[in-house]
Protein backbone atom coordinates (compact mmCIF):
# COMPACT_ATOMS: atom_id res chain seq x y z
CA UNK A 1 0.00 0.00 0.00
CA UNK A 2 1.26 3.68 -0.95
CA UNK A 3 1.31 5.51 1.93
CA UNK A 4 -0.23 8.89 2.52
CA UNK A 5 1.34 11.62 1.40
CA UNK A 6 1.01 15.18 2.92
CA UNK A 7 2.24 18.09 0.98
CA UNK A 8 2.82 21.51 2.15
CA UNK A 9 2.09 24.48 -0.27
CA UNK A 10 2.86 27.70 1.48
CA UNK A 11 0.46 29.57 -0.62
CA UNK A 12 0.29 33.55 0.17
CA UNK A 13 -2.47 35.72 -0.14
CA UNK A 14 -1.20 39.20 -1.45
CA UNK A 15 2.34 38.69 -0.81
CA UNK A 16 3.14 39.02 3.09
CA UNK A 17 -0.06 37.92 4.09
CA UNK A 18 0.30 33.88 3.74
CA UNK A 19 -2.43 31.08 3.58
CA UNK A 20 -0.53 28.00 4.59
CA UNK A 21 -2.71 24.57 3.51
CA UNK A 22 -2.30 21.41 4.30
CA UNK A 23 -3.30 19.27 1.55
CA UNK A 24 -3.71 15.70 1.28
CA UNK A 25 -2.61 14.51 -1.85
CA UNK A 26 -3.89 10.48 -1.33
CA UNK A 27 -5.75 8.71 0.70
CA UNK A 28 -4.59 5.29 -0.11
CA UNK A 29 -4.17 3.20 -3.46
CA UNK A 30 -6.24 0.23 -3.96
CA UNK A 31 -4.96 -1.75 -7.05
CA UNK A 32 -4.26 -4.78 -8.11
CA UNK A 33 -2.16 -6.31 -5.02
CA UNK A 34 -2.51 -3.47 -3.05
CA UNK A 35 -1.34 -0.31 -5.18
CA UNK A 36 -0.07 -2.26 -8.75
CA UNK A 37 -0.52 -0.30 -11.77
CA UNK A 38 -3.40 -0.83 -13.72
CA UNK A 39 -3.36 1.21 -17.07
CA UNK A 40 -5.51 -0.70 -18.58
CA UNK A 41 -7.97 -0.37 -16.04
CA UNK A 42 -11.87 0.95 -18.15
CA UNK A 43 -12.21 3.61 -15.42
CA UNK A 44 -8.89 4.81 -15.97
CA UNK A 45 -9.11 4.46 -19.65
CA UNK A 46 -12.41 6.57 -19.67
CA UNK A 47 -10.27 9.42 -17.01
CA UNK A 48 -7.89 9.78 -20.12
CA UNK A 49 -9.60 10.17 -22.98
CA UNK A 50 -12.71 12.02 -21.30
CA UNK A 51 -11.22 14.28 -19.20
CA UNK A 52 -10.31 17.43 -20.42
CA UNK A 53 -9.07 20.90 -19.73
CA UNK A 54 -10.66 24.24 -19.96
CA UNK A 55 -8.62 24.60 -23.30
CA UNK A 56 -9.59 21.28 -24.11
CA UNK A 57 -6.36 19.18 -23.29
CA UNK A 58 -6.11 15.90 -21.96
CA UNK A 59 -4.65 15.19 -18.57
CA UNK A 60 -1.85 12.91 -20.01
CA UNK A 61 -1.46 16.48 -22.96
CA UNK A 62 -0.94 18.34 -19.82
CA UNK A 63 1.36 16.06 -17.79
CA UNK A 64 3.83 15.69 -20.85
CA UNK A 65 3.98 19.48 -21.26
CA UNK A 66 4.61 20.08 -17.56
CA UNK A 67 7.42 17.66 -17.88
CA UNK A 68 9.03 19.21 -20.01
CA UNK A 69 9.40 22.70 -17.59
CA UNK A 70 8.88 21.39 -13.96
CA UNK A 71 10.40 18.61 -11.59
CA UNK A 72 7.54 16.33 -12.75
CA UNK A 73 8.42 12.73 -13.61
CA UNK A 74 4.98 10.76 -14.33
CA UNK A 75 5.11 7.16 -12.49
CA UNK A 76 1.63 6.10 -13.75
CA UNK A 77 -1.98 5.14 -13.78
CA UNK A 78 -4.05 3.35 -10.62
CA UNK A 79 -7.51 2.94 -8.84
CA UNK A 80 -7.81 4.52 -6.14
CA UNK A 81 -10.22 3.46 -2.61
CA UNK A 82 -14.05 3.67 -3.61
CA UNK A 83 -15.87 6.75 -1.58
CA UNK A 84 -19.22 6.91 -0.54
CA UNK A 85 -19.60 9.63 -3.90
CA UNK A 86 -17.71 7.19 -6.55
CA UNK A 87 -14.99 5.70 -7.29
CA UNK A 88 -11.27 7.28 -7.62
CA UNK A 89 -8.29 7.49 -10.75
CA UNK A 90 -4.96 8.46 -9.19
CA UNK A 91 -2.18 9.75 -11.55
CA UNK A 92 0.98 9.18 -9.79
CA UNK A 93 4.35 11.75 -9.86
CA UNK A 94 7.59 12.40 -8.68
CA UNK A 95 9.77 15.21 -8.54
CA UNK A 96 12.91 13.35 -8.87
CA UNK A 97 13.86 10.04 -11.03
CA UNK A 98 15.48 8.49 -7.97
CA UNK A 99 12.10 9.63 -5.76
CA UNK A 100 10.82 6.09 -4.36
CA UNK A 101 7.33 5.28 -4.25
CA UNK A 102 6.31 6.73 -0.92
CA UNK A 103 7.68 10.03 -1.80
CA UNK A 104 5.08 10.26 -4.98
CA UNK A 105 2.51 13.00 -5.19
CA UNK A 106 -0.49 12.23 -6.57
CA UNK A 107 -3.43 13.94 -8.93
CA UNK A 108 -6.64 12.13 -8.35
CA UNK A 109 -10.27 11.98 -10.03
CA UNK A 110 -13.31 11.00 -8.79
CA UNK A 111 -15.61 9.58 -10.90
CA UNK A 112 -19.46 9.48 -9.97
CA UNK A 113 -21.90 6.69 -10.46
CA UNK A 114 -23.32 9.09 -13.41
CA UNK A 115 -19.64 9.44 -15.14
CA UNK A 116 -19.18 12.81 -14.00
CA UNK A 117 -15.22 13.14 -12.73
CA UNK A 118 -13.90 16.07 -10.85
CA UNK A 119 -10.73 16.57 -9.75
CA UNK A 120 -10.62 16.10 -6.04
CA UNK A 121 -7.50 18.13 -4.39
CA UNK A 122 -7.03 21.83 -4.55
CA UNK A 123 -3.13 21.52 -5.36
CA UNK A 124 -4.80 19.90 -8.98
CA UNK A 125 -6.99 22.01 -10.02
CA UNK A 126 -5.11 24.89 -11.73
CA UNK A 127 -4.98 21.62 -14.27
CA UNK A 128 -8.39 23.01 -15.14
CA UNK A 129 -6.96 26.17 -16.44
CA UNK A 130 -4.52 24.31 -18.70
CA UNK A 131 -0.75 23.15 -18.70
CA UNK A 132 0.70 26.75 -18.23
CA UNK A 133 -1.32 27.23 -15.14
CA UNK A 134 -0.30 23.58 -13.76
CA UNK A 135 2.87 23.86 -14.32
CA UNK A 136 3.16 27.45 -12.97
CA UNK A 137 1.32 26.51 -9.58
CA UNK A 138 4.38 23.47 -9.29
CA UNK A 139 6.93 25.66 -10.08
CA UNK A 140 5.85 28.91 -8.03
CA UNK A 141 5.85 26.18 -5.19
CA UNK A 142 9.31 24.90 -6.39
CA UNK A 143 10.59 28.36 -5.54
CA UNK A 144 8.81 28.63 -2.08
CA UNK A 145 10.67 25.37 -1.24
CA UNK A 146 14.08 26.05 -1.92
CA UNK A 147 13.95 23.50 -4.68
CA UNK A 148 17.60 23.20 -6.84
CA UNK A 149 17.20 24.10 -10.64
CA UNK A 150 13.91 25.82 -10.54
CA UNK A 151 12.95 27.33 -13.90
CA UNK A 152 12.63 30.32 -12.88
CA UNK A 153 12.84 31.48 -16.55
CA UNK A 154 9.43 29.54 -17.53
CA UNK A 155 7.76 31.27 -14.18
CA UNK A 156 8.57 34.91 -15.25
CA UNK A 157 7.74 34.39 -19.02
CA UNK A 158 4.57 36.58 -19.49
CA UNK A 159 3.34 34.40 -22.35
CA UNK A 160 2.60 31.89 -19.61
CA UNK A 161 0.30 33.69 -18.20
CA UNK A 162 -2.13 34.14 -21.08
CA UNK A 163 -4.99 31.70 -19.60
CA UNK A 164 -5.88 35.07 -17.51
CA UNK A 165 -8.20 36.73 -19.73
CA UNK A 166 -9.80 40.46 -19.23
CA UNK A 167 -12.15 43.02 -21.99
CA UNK A 168 -8.09 44.37 -23.00
CA UNK A 169 -6.99 40.77 -23.94
CA UNK A 170 -4.67 38.11 -22.72
CA UNK A 171 -2.82 38.94 -19.38
CA UNK A 172 0.42 38.10 -20.79
CA UNK A 173 -0.13 39.90 -23.89
CA UNK A 174 -0.99 42.99 -22.40
CA UNK A 175 2.04 42.29 -20.31
CA UNK A 176 3.82 42.86 -22.87
CA UNK A 177 2.95 45.48 -24.41
CA UNK A 178 3.38 47.48 -21.02
CA UNK A 179 6.87 46.63 -20.74
CA UNK A 180 6.50 44.65 -17.64
CA UNK A 181 8.85 42.46 -16.15
CA UNK A 182 7.00 39.63 -13.90
CA UNK A 183 9.42 39.19 -10.81
CA UNK A 184 8.92 36.92 -7.36
CA UNK A 185 7.22 36.04 -5.90
CA UNK A 186 4.86 33.97 -8.47
CA UNK A 187 1.09 32.58 -6.86
CA UNK A 188 -1.45 30.21 -8.69
CA UNK A 189 -3.90 28.28 -7.16
CA UNK A 190 -7.34 27.25 -6.00
CA UNK A 191 -8.87 27.26 -2.77
CA UNK A 192 -11.99 25.25 -2.36
CA UNK A 193 -15.04 26.43 -1.15
CA UNK A 194 -14.98 26.43 2.67
CA UNK A 195 -18.66 25.43 3.12
CA UNK A 196 -22.17 25.82 1.73
CA UNK A 197 -23.36 29.25 3.13
CA UNK A 198 -20.40 31.39 1.02
CA UNK A 199 -21.95 33.79 -0.80
CA UNK A 200 -20.39 33.17 -4.21
CA UNK A 201 -20.18 28.97 -5.41
CA UNK A 202 -17.80 26.98 -6.50
CA UNK A 203 -13.92 26.79 -6.22
CA UNK A 204 -11.86 30.14 -6.44
CA UNK A 205 -8.85 30.47 -8.93
CA UNK A 206 -6.07 33.04 -7.27
CA UNK A 207 -3.23 34.51 -9.93
CA UNK A 208 -0.73 37.02 -8.41
CA UNK A 209 1.93 38.38 -9.42
CA UNK A 210 4.64 41.04 -8.90
CA UNK A 211 5.95 43.19 -11.68
CA UNK A 212 7.98 46.01 -12.75
CA UNK A 213 6.59 47.91 -15.66
CA UNK A 214 8.46 50.48 -17.64
CA UNK A 215 5.52 52.46 -18.41
CA UNK A 216 3.79 56.15 -17.64
CA UNK A 217 2.75 55.94 -14.50
CA UNK A 218 3.24 56.21 -9.99
CA UNK A 219 6.47 54.45 -8.95
CA UNK A 220 4.51 52.69 -6.15
CA UNK A 221 2.46 50.84 -8.51
CA UNK A 222 4.88 50.40 -11.97
CA UNK A 223 7.53 49.00 -9.51
CA UNK A 224 6.89 45.97 -7.63
CA UNK A 225 3.66 46.80 -8.32
CA UNK A 226 0.82 44.19 -7.38
CA UNK A 227 -1.57 42.38 -10.44
CA UNK A 228 -3.89 39.98 -8.88
CA UNK A 229 -6.92 38.10 -10.50
CA UNK A 230 -9.19 35.61 -9.73
CA UNK A 231 -12.11 33.50 -10.94
CA UNK A 232 -15.06 31.66 -9.76
CA UNK A 233 -16.39 28.64 -11.38
CA UNK A 234 -18.26 29.18 -14.06
CA UNK A 235 -17.27 33.18 -14.25
CA UNK A 236 -14.86 35.58 -16.06
CA UNK A 237 -11.36 37.16 -14.16
CA UNK A 238 -12.17 39.62 -11.91
CA UNK A 239 -9.14 42.26 -10.84
CA UNK A 240 -8.60 41.98 -6.98
CA UNK A 241 -5.84 44.63 -7.13
CA UNK A 242 -5.46 48.60 -8.30
CA UNK A 243 -3.24 47.70 -10.86
CA UNK A 244 -5.06 44.66 -12.01
CA UNK A 245 -7.80 47.00 -12.37
CA UNK A 246 -6.41 49.37 -14.90
CA UNK A 247 -5.21 46.23 -17.08
CA UNK A 248 -8.43 44.96 -17.31
CA UNK A 249 -10.08 48.44 -18.15
CA UNK A 250 -7.41 50.29 -20.00
CA UNK A 251 -5.07 49.82 -22.67
CA UNK A 252 -1.50 49.38 -22.14
CA UNK A 253 0.75 52.70 -22.34
CA UNK A 254 -2.43 54.32 -20.49
CA UNK A 255 -2.73 52.34 -17.33
CA UNK A 256 -2.83 55.72 -15.43
CA UNK A 257 -4.07 58.31 -18.03
CA UNK A 258 -7.73 57.75 -16.42
CA UNK A 259 -7.28 56.31 -13.38
CA UNK A 260 -9.68 57.21 -10.41
CA UNK A 261 -8.46 58.16 -7.41
CA UNK A 262 -11.32 56.69 -5.69
CA UNK A 263 -10.70 53.51 -7.59
CA UNK A 264 -7.55 53.75 -5.93
CA UNK A 265 -8.66 53.98 -2.13
CA UNK A 266 -11.51 51.19 -2.75
CA UNK A 267 -7.94 49.13 -3.08
CA UNK A 268 -6.08 50.52 -0.69
CA UNK A 269 -7.27 48.01 2.39
CA UNK A 270 -6.31 45.61 0.26
CA UNK A 271 -3.17 46.83 -0.55
CA UNK A 272 -1.98 47.21 2.85
CA UNK A 273 -2.59 44.25 3.92
CA UNK A 274 -0.42 42.78 1.35
CA UNK A 275 2.31 44.91 2.59
CA UNK A 276 1.91 43.91 5.80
Amino acid sequence: MIDRRVLWFGLGLGGCVGLTLWLVLSGGLAGKGDGARADDNPLIDKVRSTWRAQDGETAEEIFAKVATVAHFIPRGWELGRKTDTGERVVFSWAKHRSDKTKAEYTVTWEVAPDGTMKLSAPHAKPMELGWQAFALSLVADEVANDERGVNRRFLHDPANFNFVTTAQGKLGDLLRRGRCRIDDPVEVYNSPKVDEQQTAAGDLWHVELSVDCNTPGPSYSTRDGVIIFEKREGQDWEPQSFFAKLIATSAPGSWFEFADPKDQEAFEPARKTLAK
